[in-house]
């Protein structure tokens, strides 16, 4: 395990914690939207960042779950902490134009956002809008919601002069996935499916996504930054509808496997620490650049992605 403590060119490692890579960085003035932050590694960037002074709005799907961990993240930081909760379904493109529309409610700027939730399932599903669940909720749903929040994000970057930044969480489970990296086909017709290579598939959509988004951001001359990020092998609920996954992660798993406070650190990375500023349309691992697949950094089938789901959320 003599690696997972090897700091590369950053100075931190794998088993670096979000406290320690955000150690000395002031957010206050900042707000960030952080999705999936009710529990696991979106839980502990909320708190790690509210600790920094960020003004945090957690997107759930549980909103009861997600009022227990504001509770929890405001009662454990001295001097109070700013954190507002909404509901989220990203599965569900009404879900997520619901959030958008309450988030301009609240007359906030949009400094950060992390597209962090995620699902796992086991069993053949179509959301609501009839898509492949993976595919729905880990990528379309981001996809629609950062297209939707993003001219609030220009607006904040033009008046405050801070770059905005764009988390994307994937995984380097986004090598598993089809010959052709996205099987387009697959997203309306879900026959055969396979729910490891469905779950690829969206973490490989997760990069594409980020890196067209950078280079349309770089060509219109916009100071935000889209990059996507590994947080590593965790034992997190994500596993909860894999039972013979969840049975490994809780043995072997535990062996290999980082903590959530080590899980959330290359989120927090990315989306707050100054080496950052400046750098986008990158792949990170243990708070470092680091290699994908030769699918991921395709840059005919990003846009072809984009399209294709530009499509998906303006039909």
């Amino acid at each position: 395990m003599w690696w997972f403590y090897r700091k590369g060119p950053s100075g931190f490692a794998g088993a670096s914690t979000a406290e320690e890579v955000t150690a000395g960085i002031d957010g206050r003035g900042l707000v960030a939207v952080i999705t999936g932050a009710s529990r696991g590694i979106g839980r502990e960037t909320a708190r790690v960042l509210a600790l920094r002074g960020v003004r945090v709005v957690m997107a759930v799907r549980d909103v009861s779950a997600g009022v227990r961990a504001k509770d929890a993240i405001q009662a454990e930081i001295r001097g109070g902490a700013e954190v507002d909760v909404l509901e989220l379904d990203l599965s569900s493109m009404a879900s997520v134009r619901r959030f958008a529309a309450e988030f301009a409610s609240l007359n906030l700027p949009l400094n950060i956002l992390i597209n962090n939730a995620g699902v796992m399932a086991r069993d053949c599903t179509r959301s609501p809008d009839g898509l492949e669940l993976h595919f729905a909720t880990n990528h379309i749903g981001h996809f629609l919601l950062t297209n939707l929040l993003l001219e609030n994000m220009k607006s904040a970057c033009r008046d405050s002069g801070v770059e905005g930044r764009i988390v994307n969480v994937s995984s380097s489970g986004h090598i598993m996935t089809y010959p052709e990296g996205i099987c387009f086909d697959k997203v309306h017709d879900p026959s055969g499916f396979n729910s490891f290579i469905a779950y690829g598939q969206s973490k490989l959509a997760n990069i594409l996504h980020m890196n067209e988004l950078s280079r349309i951001l770089k060509d219109e001359g916009v100071n935000i930054s889209a990059n996507t990020v590994h947080p590593g092998v965790i034992v997190t609920s994500l596993f909860r509808n894999r039972t013979i996954v969840s049975a490994l992660m809780n043995t072997v798993g535990r062996i290999i496997s980082r903590s959530v406070q080590q899980g959330a650190a290359t989120t927090c990375y990315v989306a707050m620490h100054p080496q950052v500023q400046g750098i986008t349309g990158k792949y990170f691992g243990n708070c470092n650049i680091a290699n994908t697949s030769s699918q991921a950094v395709d840059a005919e089938l990003a846009k072809k992605l984009s399209n294709f789901s530009l499509q998906i959320v303006s039909s």
